[in-house]
């Protein structure tokens, strides 16, 4: 079904390039900036199983991003600029600000080297419990799970399940089943413990994943002293804040940034969601981040930035850089605003 999908996205994409409708679109829907969302940057990985490639993009695309910004004289701001102009109305210029995700290691190896290349600012949203080396990135574990398997064994609805997995056509069904059937539990602590099972009965250790790809303090406090990084909270525990209990996603708000301005010695003001969508952030999640004192939150919810964003600076909606989708062609599709004006019904802001 998400292949499926992929595949309806990029023919949207690529009828909107190919009739030059994103052009007509574009005085309507460009708004006045752009904040681009990111996870993970680094070389071409040829595996032919990676139902976690769409969280990856390639140094190269990353270049070829920012150099089109530059040839649309388009200014690559700070996400504390990008809220100056918002604040005080100043849009005498197009902006685009850049964020990533989680605190990936290859951000400082594979993707702060391009920034440099274009002097272009990026802020990095780090999850306290991945720089301590203790967090679960249970997508990750149950993408290997699944390569090392030929079948899985779950128990789903009451009923124990086997799902094929010899051929990469069948991993990849099955990370798709068992990934919806996660995001759809009660709460993360269930999602960790099924994950966990899965792991123990195929051989993957779960607790070694974190430290090897995300960042620690120390590398994250070096990585925070370059001029162009900034580094906001994530979360302690990258948890679906929208289902914990109140005190406890507050507590996720406030603990995480705490953490990170303890370990960094700098003030942290801007927050990203976990997994940002309207499953995982709602008002009540927006409410809270303006409680904390957030600058400005992000939403993995699609859209360009108006100027009545100013309103809702807690739900802010960002522009996937998708690893499915890494075409020169749509640069200019997604940088019209046309790609999610379409996705949101013509809404120019999605904040309910």
């Amino acid at each position: 079904m998400k292949q499926l999908r992929s595949t309806v996205i990029r023919a949207g994409l690529e009828a909107l390039y190919f009739s030059g409708a994103h052009r007509l679109l574009r005085p309507i829907f460009a708004g006045v900036g752009v904040i681009f969302m990111l996870h993970r940057v680094r070389p071409r990985d040829d595996r032919e199983f990676q139902p976690n490639r769409h969280l990856e993009i390639e140094p190269c695309f990353l270049r070829a991003t920012l150099a089109h910004l530059r040839a649309h004289d388009i200014d690559l701001v700070t996400m504390d600029e990008a809220y100056r102009r918002l604040a005080e109305k100043d849009f005498a210029r197009r902006f685009a600000a850049f964020t990533l995700d989680d605190g990936y290691r290859d951000n400082r190896d594979h993707a702060l080297p391009v920034f440099r290349e274009f002097d272009a600012p990026l802020a990095v949203y780090a999850v306290s419990d991945f720089a301590e080396g203790k967090g679960r990135l249970w997508w990750v574990e149950l993408e290997r799970v699944i390569a090392n398997a030929s079948g899985i064994e779950v128990e789903i609805g009451g009923q124990m399940t086997r799902i094929e997995a010899s051929t990469a056509e069948q991993k990849q069904a099955a990370f798709e089943r068992l990934h919806d059937w996660l995001r759809a539990l009660p709460g993360e602590h269930d999602v960790l413990r099924e994950v966990a099972a899965l792991c123990a009965r195929h051989g993957v250790d779960e607790r070694a994943i974190c430290g090897e790809l995300c960042m620690s303090w120390d590398e994250l406090k070096a990585f925070a002293a370059d001029p162009l990084v900034t580094i906001g909270a994530h979360t302690i525990t990258h948890s679906n804040l929208a289902k914990q209990r109140e005190a406890v996603a507050l507590n996720e708000l406030k603990a995480s940034r705490e953490r990170i301005e303890t370990a960094l010695g700098r003030p942290v003001l801007h927050f990203a969601y976990p997994y940002g969508d309207r499953l995982a952030a709602g008002p009540r999640e927006f409410a809270l981040a303006k409680e904390v004192g957030f600058k400005t939150a992000v939403t993995t919810r699609p859209g360009m930035i108006f100027p009545e964003s100013i309103d809702h600076v807690t739900a802010l909606q960002r522009i996937s850089l998708n690893g499915n989708y890494q075409d020169e062609r749509i640069l200019p599709v997604l940088t019209s605003g046309a790609a999610t004006a379409m996705w949101n019904g013509f809404r120019r802001i999605d904040a309910a």
